[in-house]
């Protein structure tokens, strides 16, 4: 799918327009093939969620945008994740992993704080980046911090250990370390899964906020979850993408049967 704008499905909301394009993605675990010639697009500053049964390829997807799988000996990529507007294929060899990360933020299924204090973890990706002066990392942490919906609850707790904070905090603190490097587009991995049902509603309140300055892919085992927060969906199963399109069309009008049988409970 080259087309770089479309009509939003929405009248009077404008154009659609690219952020990253995923083309015929392969990814190998070693001889284990666990994507299979994926292509699909990722629409700035909206909501695009993962679902499929366990084992489908959701978060090998996922961890391919933060280049994750380089970490391991013996996976290999084929094909291209181009981010745009520049157009660069973030897969290439010849692109610095850690410039990637700086530029696709992640946040894990479980919260992941730093064994350091609320402040350092925020400022971690900044110093990475060279970032020294005591001013200016108040400032990006703080305003990372309010992007987070934390500042509030912590700002009186800067110097504390993060393992202090609740769970749902700690997870809007890995958050807030995300968006600290002002980065294109935020992966997320089933972020509310390990979290109680008030601490989940905080995050989705949050995501719906971020989304109107971050483009953002998340992977979630929650049907429920999907509907509420995601503008487009894409259904996997066994590294294969079934069908993509606007949630509210997957949901209800599916137009694959697997897909249907998959959001109605008949599998997965």
């Amino acid at each position: 799918m080259a087309i770089e704008a479309l009509e939003q499905p929405n009248a009077g909301q404008g154009l659609l327009v690219l952020k990253a394009e995923v083309r015929e993605l392969s990814f190998f675990y070693g001889d284990f093939q666990g994507l299979k010639n994926l292509s699909l697009p990722i629409y700035k500053d909206l909501v695009t969620a993962l679902i499929g049964p366990s084992g489908c390829g959701k978060s090998t997807l996922l961890r391919c945008f933060n280049r994750i799988h380089d970490l391991y000996p013996g996976n290999r990529y084929d094909g291209s994740i181009t981010l745009h507007p520049e157009g660069i294929d973030i897969l290439d060899r010849a692109i610095d992993p850690m410039d990637v990360r700086m530029r696709i933020g992640m946040v894990f299924q479980k919260p992941s704080p730093f064994p350091t204090t609320v402040f350092e973890n925020v400022a971690y990706g900044l110093r990475l980046r060279g970032v020294r002066a005591k001013a200016v990392l108040a400032e990006k942490v703080e305003r990372a911090l309010r992007g987070a919906a934390l500042w509030d609850e912590v700002k009186d707790r800067l110097n504390q250990d993060a393992s202090n904070l609740s769970g749902g905090q700690q997870q809007r603190l890995c958050i807030a370390r995300a968006l600290a490097t002002d980065p294109e587009l935020l992966l997320f991995d089933e972020p509310t899964s390990a979290l109680d049902p008030i601490a989940t509603a905080s995050i989705e309140e949050l995501i719906d906020e971020l989304k109107r300055r971050v483009s953002i892919l998340m992977v979630t085992h929650n049907m429920q979850q999907a509907a509420r927060c995601s503008d487009y969906t894409a259904f996997m199963y066994l590294g294969e993408l079934v069908e993509f399109g606007p949630t509210e069309q997957i949901f209800l009008k599916p137009s694959k049967k697997q897909t249907e049988d998959y959001i109605t409970g008949r599998f997965g």
